[in-house]
């Protein structure tokens, strides 16, 4: 795990989960409560249920049967539940922050290594979100994203001649494997980096106001995944710099 300043960086968050295991159902617990949250409460709508009727939704953050810590990872245990699909949002904080947005920064690099499971019908979506709520307006900067079944890719999201338009990076790598996912967000673009090696840099929408960063992990849509899918999603280490 990266501690160390970098050119043009000053390193402000580390994590490697080695300080002890919490169950499943009682992340953060003591030991994580001071650098993470859940963010959202059992039974939330994640972005699939939210295009559905409230009676009807299939799928939600469920941290409580999600999340754990054990033998130095964070484990997100995708499954379904009485038709419910579930996954979670974890949050890091910077520096014991006890009120949302736990993370906020203007300009910033997150860097994790993560692995997860080939589970069609979950996806990533560990992303950047505007503290004012504002979207696409303000922005949106997602790295790993991708269904799980399938390869990871980074977007950027925001305004074009008064509609929503992205960049999408796709490196044509599947999941299932390790892999160490870097975000840079400056004030001259956003470069993506896989294993070390540059996706490319984006010019088109440059965020310039404060940002959050949330490790989205849920559902890719209504109808998926099959109710009897289910994996993990392990996360080793998450550090986060901020522009100098």
């Amino acid at each position: 795990m990266p501690t160390a300043d970098l050119p043009g960086w000053r390193h402000v968050f580390a994590e490697d989960f080695t300080e002890g295991n919490v169950p499943l159902g009682g992340f953060p617990g003591p030991v994580y409560s001071s650098r993470w949250s859940e963010n959202y409460a059992d039974g939330t709508p994640d972005t699939a249920a939210q295009q559905q009727p409230k009676g009807a939704r299939t799928s939600g953050y469920y941290p409580s049967k999600v999340l754990s810590v054990h033998d130095g990872v964070l484990d997100m245990y995708l499954h379904s539940e009485n038709g419910v699909a579930m996954g979670a949002a974890p949050s890091p904080k910077l520096d014991g922050a006890s009120q949302r947005p736990y993370n906020s920064l203007v300009y910033g690099r997150y860097s994790v290594r993560f692995k997860a499971d080939a589970l069609a019908g979950f996806k990533l979506a560990w992303l950047l979100w505007p503290d004012s709520k504002q979207w696409p307006q303000d922005g949106e900067i997602d790295f790993p994203e991708g269904d799980l079944s399938k390869v990871i890719y980074a977007a950027v999201h925001g305004v074009e001649a008064g509609e929503h338009r992205s960049d999408v990076f796709r490196p044509a790598q599947p999941y299932g494997d390790w892999h160490i996912a870097t975000t840079e967000w400056r004030a001259d673009g956003i470069e993506f980096f896989l294993d070390g090696k540059s996706l490319g840099i984006s010019t088109r929408f440059i965020p310039n106001k404060p940002m959050h960063y949330i490790l989205q992990t849920e559902s890719c849509s209504p109808t998926c995944p099959l109710p009897e899918t289910n994996g993990h999603v392990l996360l080793d280490w998450v550090a986060i710099w901020a522009r100098t």
